[in-house]
């Protein structure tokens, strides 16, 4: 692993180079290596995995150990079915080890375009850094930069305002009054994180109510459905979670909680998928979590709900999402949808930036590893077989 100046081209082959040194961009560099072409990952932070270190504590995967291993390494049986955050860092810096894979630690890349023969990639980076790359991987994540809503009166608001991306564990909370806001996966775990982490009290504010399964029922896993269902027509999914969420997950409506109107299928396809029950069933029927309205904003010390309360918590945590932050990176390529999303993502190109390629930008049913995974070997075939890509090839 390198960490020291980025390496330039100067010959005619040039290598390819892959931004962002998480588990996308780690897997296309193993990938691209084990057909023997050189790959450069470029990490802006000083190590690799910098957005899993930031996670809270008490994170696992909702996916398990044997469908989250990127190619090439399995992870350690002794990380257990549901891998822990550190695990998860551990497994990346040995993956990253392991196959020897040439990261440049440091190195921020800002902008990327055309280089100026038309054959290749410029990349402009930290320190005025030109790199020119036969293709480049953009594998930056899709939760980058944390997202606060611009909730009216929240300049003035004279409470604690956290994003979900610096919460760590409840021992800050513990004997308060805590607002959680949003009811996705993060929102639903740090909300069960508080209540047994001691907080005396735990709201989470709900706008749509979200559809929740079961991790694991009688040891199936959610993923396992996931991944069977992956190919099938939304509508058929729909049909099909309908009976299952029935029969699995209690109704929850008498709590602030109904089952969502909208099928279970079409909301991942809108980028929202369903939340792992890892205790927020219980802790909602019990009581120790409560559901609240959404918020609307702030009024000096008080939090504006949608049906008109107000409430006055000493905390309140936003677990409100994350944009992917590709504007300034690829935005004037015309490679961008309306949600700042790649047009395309995985093994295919857009039709108008051929060698430029996306990973890890979707948020399949199947699980975000498992689907990065068979990306990078997608991506590294892709470019593999581009006669337009003029790579440098590793030393036989």
């Amino acid at each position: 692993m390198a960490d020291s100046a980025a390496p330039s081209a100067s010959s005619t082959a040039r290598p390819v180079y892959v931004v962002g040194g998480g588990p996308g961009g780690l897997a296309v560099a193993y990938a691209l290596r084990a057909r023997g072409i050189r790959a450069v990952v470029l990490e802006k932070s000083d190590r690799v995995g910098s957005s899993w270190r930031r996670h809270y504590d008490r994170l696992h995967l909702h996916t398990t150990r044997r469908l989250s291993a990127l190619p090439g390494l399995a992870m350690p049986r002794r990380f257990g079915r549901w891998v822990s955050r550190d695990d998860v860092v551990r497994y990346l810096e040995k993956y990253a080890e392991h196959h020897e894979l040439e990261i440049v630690t440091g190195v921020e890349v800002s902008r990327v375009e055309r280089s100026a023969d038309g054959t290749g990639w410029l990349l402009h980076a930290t320190g005025g850094r030109e790199l020119t790359g036969a293709a480049v991987v953009v594998a930056t994540g899709y939760n980058h930069t944390p997202l606060l809503p611009d909730w009216p009166g929240l300049d003035s608001y004279a409470g604690e305002v956290v994003h979900a991306a610096d919460y760590r564990n409840p021992a800050p909370y513990a004997g308060r009054d805590v607002l959680v806001v949003g009811a996705g996966n993060t929102g639903a775990e740090i909300a069960v994180d508080l209540v047994e982490g001691g907080a005396s009290r735990v709201r989470l504010s709900v706008r749509t109510a979200p559809h929740i399964v079961r991790r694991s029922t009688a040891g199936w896993a959610a993923q396992y459905t996931g991944v069977l269902v992956r190919r099938l027509p939304v509508g058929i999914v729909d049909r099909l979670a309908r009976p299952m969420a029935k029969l699995s997950v209690p109704d929850l409506s008498e709590h602030g909680l109904p089952r969502p109107g909208t099928g279970l299928y079409t909301r991942v396809h809108e980028g929202a998928i369903p939340v792992q029950d890892v205790g927020l069933i219980d802790a909602v029927r019990k009581g120790e979590v409560e559901v609240v309205a959404a918020v609307d904003g702030f009024d000096k010390a008080e939090a504006l709900l949608a049906d008109g309360t107000r409430v006055t918590p000493d905390a309140v945590i936003a677990a409100t999402g994350y944009i992917r932050a590709l504007e300034n990176l690829v935005g004037h390529l015309a490679v961008l949808d309306a949600r700042g999303l790649p047009v395309v993502n995985g093994a295919r190109a857009p039709m108008n930036a051929p060698g430029l390629y996306f990973s890890g930008f979707v948020t399949p049913i199947s699980g975000t590893l498992r689907e990065v995974a068979i990306d990078a070997e997608k991506i590294a075939k892709a470019i593999a077989k581009d006669g337009n890509r003029q790579v440098s090839r590793l030393p036989v």
